[in-house]
């Protein structure tokens, strides 16, 4: 699978505003081993987004990481579009630390894609989760999302 890394983010700045509104940063997106694909994407650190104890605000830790899952959504699914329109069922955040200067989300896909691109073409209206890690640059693990979604057929 090749994967052309800057078509993948203006697609998904321009489909999705709010993420120029953060600043966020397309680091990387390429497929695995696995025949997954992996995400990346960069909050810069700005004081416009800080919150109360001068790190990123929580929401825009979250929509870091909505953004990660969301391009994932893109590159597995994108073909599908005409098809289908992907939506965020639910998802959950836990902050395990404390965030300083510029963050990283890092996106995989839960489940096969193939498998989700049957259970549509069947009819269903299939649901997959994303699991997004999110860290500072030097390592630190800060937060932990899981993004659930659901392809529904047009």
């Amino acid at each position: 699978m090749t994967i052309d890394s800057r078509q993948v983010a203006a697609g998904m700045l321009e489909a999705v505003p709010f993420a120029r509104t953060l600043g966020i940063e397309f680091v990387e997106v390429a497929p695995e081993a696995d025949g997954g694909v992996r995400a990346v994407v960069r909050l810069p650190d700005a004081p416009a987004i800080h919150n109360h104890i001068g790190g990123p605000h929580a929401g825009a830790m979250f929509t870091l990481g909505e953004t990660a899952s969301g391009t994932i959504v893109l590159v597995a699914f994108g073909h599908l579009l005409d098809r289908m329109v992907p939506l965020v069922v639910r998802a959950d955040i836990a902050y395990h630390k404390r965030a300083y200067g510029p963050v990283l989300a890092t996106a995989r896909l839960g489940r096969s894609a193939q498998e989700v691109i049957d259970e549509l073409e069947a009819g269903q209206r299939p649901e997959f989760p994303i699991e997004v890690q999110i860290g500072t640059e030097d390592g630190k693990h800060t937060s932990t999302l899981t993004v659930l979604w659901t392809l529904r057929p047009n």
